[in-house]
């Protein structure tokens, strides 16, 4: 092409642009005659932090990311897709580069020398308009942290076995993505000599576009994991045994070290457990995983929800036997058609979270939490009170008989735990290891369980520092988070008389209702401590809903079956009350 071609084509390419929107055709001729064009595979770096700041870049199609660097590594802090701009505030300060920009992804820019950029400002209002806006936007949003996880539009689906059929699951997650009103397209080998104008009109007219990469390192696969915005690494529930390439194509994934990689672990449609979990994710350390069971709807549901950023999170807080609430919401929930795709949870509410997580149905659950809560009292294996008031032998008996082997990684829908370290005095999250582990971790009411001790680790009620682990689910950024707090409502309360002043045989009283036991206030005791933080976090959720259950307290276990009818019937008041489209898609 010559030049006078090539000028018009990046005319063309930027007139949609509205930082050139008010560029008189000369000027837009002039400054399209300075522009480069150029193609950036993924991974490779635009430039470096301390580089001086020559040229604005334009991005054309792909991806670009800011990356930051700190204690624990370097991390994308901000990204850059189709028309928007990066390089500018090197340009407009003078100063050297602030940080490393890299290629997400295959990316076509636009280079915009000194000359070029000066000649923009001078000329357009909208130009300096534009800049002005989005260094304001870019000040405010970016920090040294890693950037919120937007919904992906390309991803690469790569099988990791040579008999898992990559097309034929990047046909099944299309139509449930279409199923949701996405448009989606499915690239395979056979466009492999088309140029990156048919990729990025393609992306431009689609949702969501699925690269179908091959099970061996070929050139295919490579260009596949280059243009993902995020990679599907697609492996069967079997014992682990070398396909061919396997090596080099999990080099070729782990190379793409600023893309999401998740794990999509497929499974038998008949499956009871989901074996063979905690093998795999050795494979891709700290790697993202999902479940699903081939041939299972609402599994590829699920994936749907996920990619597009439209999963259910909810989270549970603490509160003893007023934690039986969680079934009677979790009931409307489900009647009401929204679909719960993660869970967090702290105290009882983990384990709530734990029988849905796993599937449990009601009858289920019920099935096993009253004879562990309601009809014997797992507290009643009392000791000499040097550390707490019950050994904790008979809780941690319980959730190993109900919870058996089951690790938290395996859990069919994603599980998080909290708990409070008291060695670091920061909250512990617990997403793998046994179930039985964590769950008694986040129910070790200081002073009334013996806290649970790992790698010389105090770890105590996850209610201590964070009795509703909000903070938890926002920050995996799936989609709307429903919280649910059943200790908004209560509040201990005690009879006129000084308890000093009490008899040992008035304290003692069943009938003195008003005066607090030990357990109840250490209980209380250990929760009321993260409610300021609860306060901060409420806003931020789709749905808050707290039952009102009172005068249930936190050990009246009896009175598990109210607290279940009054979660249900409040929430099916409050849902409809209200706008639920945004829980339905």
């Amino acid at each position: 092409m010559n030049d006078f071609g090539l000028t018009r084509l990046v005319a063309a390419k930027i007139a949609p642009l509205a930082i050139f929107a008010d560029l008189v055709p000369a000027v837009r001729e002039s400054i399209c005659a300075q522009l480069e064009w150029l193609s950036l595979p993924g991974g490779w770096t635009l430039f470096d932090e301390g580089e001086p700041g020559d040229a604005m870049f334009i991005v054309l199609s792909g991806r670009l990311g800011v990356i930051a660097n700190s204690e624990k590594g370097s991390h994308v802090i901000a990204q850059i897709g189709a028309g928007e701009t990066v390089g500018e505030m090197a340009m407009l300060s003078g100063e050297m580069r602030s940080a490393r920009v890299e290629a997400l992804r295959d990316t076509e820019l636009l280079r915009m020398p000194r000359g070029a950029f000066d000649q923009l400002i001078d000329s357009s209002p909208a130009a300096m308009r534009f800049m002005n806006g989005l260094l304001v936007s870019r000040l405010r949003n970016t920090s040294r942290r890693a950037a919120s996880d937007d919904a992906p539009r390309a991803l690469a689906i790569q099988p990791l076995n040579a008999d898992i059929d990559g097309a034929a699951f990047a046909r099944d997650l299309a139509r449930a993505l279409e199923t949701r009103g996405r448009k989606a397209a499915i690239i395979g080998s056979a466009d492999a000599g088309r140029g990156a104008e048919w990729f990025a009109q393609i992306e431009e007219a689609h949702d969501f576009v699925l690269y179908v990469g091959e099970s061996a390192s070929t050139e295919w696969t490579g260009l596949c994991l280059r243009q993902a915005d995020r990679v599907l690494a697609i492996v069967r529930a079997a014992p682990q045994l070398p396909d061919r390439d396997s090596a080099s194509i999990d080099a070729m994934i782990k190379s793409r070290r600023h893309v999401g990689v998740e794990l999509v672990i497929l499974h038998p449609r008949d499956s009871r457990r989901a074996a063979h979990t905690a093998e795999i994710l050795r494979r891709f350390p700290g790697a993202q995983h999902w479940h699903v069971r081939e041939g299972k709807a609402s599994d590829l549901a699920r994936m749907a929800r996920l990619i597009a950023g439209h999963a259910v999170g909810i989270v549970l807080s603490g509160g003893g036997a007023r934690g039986f609430a969680h079934l009677g919401v979790m009931a409307a929930l489900r009647e009401a058609g929204i679909a719960i795709d993660l869970y967090a949870g702290a105290s009882m509410g983990a384990i709530i979270a734990a029988t849905a997580a796993l599937e449990w149905d009601h009858e289920q659950t019920l099935a096993r939490l009253v004879p562990a809560f309601v009809e014997s009292n797992p507290l009643s294996d009392y000791t000499i009170p040097i550390v707490a008031l019950a050994r904790g032998r008979k809780v941690s008996r319980r959730l190993r008989e109900h919870f058996g082997d089951l690790n938290l990684e395996e859990c069919w829908r994603t599980l998080i735990c909290a708990a409070s370290d008291l060695t670091t005095g920061q909250v512990r999250v617990f997403r793998d290891g046994p179930i039985w582990k964590a769950l008694r971790a986040s129910v070790a009411i200081p002073g009334v369980l013996t806290p649970v001790i790992e790698d010389n680790h105090i770890l105590v009620d996850g209610g201590v520092l964070n009795n509703m682990p909000i903070d938890l689910m926002l920050a995996m950024g799936r989609g709307p988070v429903v919280a649910v707090d059943v200790m908004r409502d209560h509040a201990l309360a005690a009879g006129a008389e000084a308890l000093e002043e009490l008899s040992v045989i008035n304290m003692l009283r069943p009938a003195r209702r008003g005066s607090p036991n030990i357990v109840a206030l250490l209980m209380r005791a250990g929760t009321v401590g993260s409610e300021a933080q609860v306060r901060h976090l409420r806003p931020q959720v789709d749905l808050l809903i707290e039952p009102r259950i009172e005068p249930m307290g936190m050990l009246d276990w009896k009175a598990y079956q109210r607290a279940i009818d009054e979660g249900y019937r409040q929430t099916i008041a409050i849902l409809e009350r209200r706008d639920n489209s945004s829980l339905l898609r």
